[in-house]
Formats: C-alpha cells, structure tokens, sequence
C-alpha cells in the first residue's frame, strides 16, 4: 500500500487510479484529482505532508 501525498488515504498500487512520477519516485493516488493537485504543486504535496481530513479532489 501507498499513501496519496495529497489526501494522505491508503492506495493499493496495483489498481491505483492514477500515478506520477516526481524526482524518480512514483507516487499513486486516490483519484485523478489528487493526482492533478500533486502535478500542480508537488512540493506542497511532499514537504508539508497533504492535506490529511479533505475531502477526495475527484
């Protein structure tokens, strides 16, 4: 299992629904949404730990 950097839920990577590559580590996602918030601003995602207690981003 994977955490989604964005919303911080647990991801299973095999069925996943999206995935980003970001400094040679994958990252898996909850959702396409989360995904696109991540590529927007990774660095948000990464240092400051998501936004654990938000609502899916769809």
């Amino acid at each position: 299992m994977a955490k989604d950097p964005v919303c911080g839920m647990e991801v299973d990577e095999a069925t996943a629904p999206a995935k980003a590559e970001y400094e040679g580590k994958t990252y898996y996602f909850c959702a396409p949404g989360c995904k696109r918030a991540f590529e927007r601003e990774p660095e948000r995602y990464l240092a400051g730990g998501g936004e654990q207690g938000q609502s899916r981003m769809g």
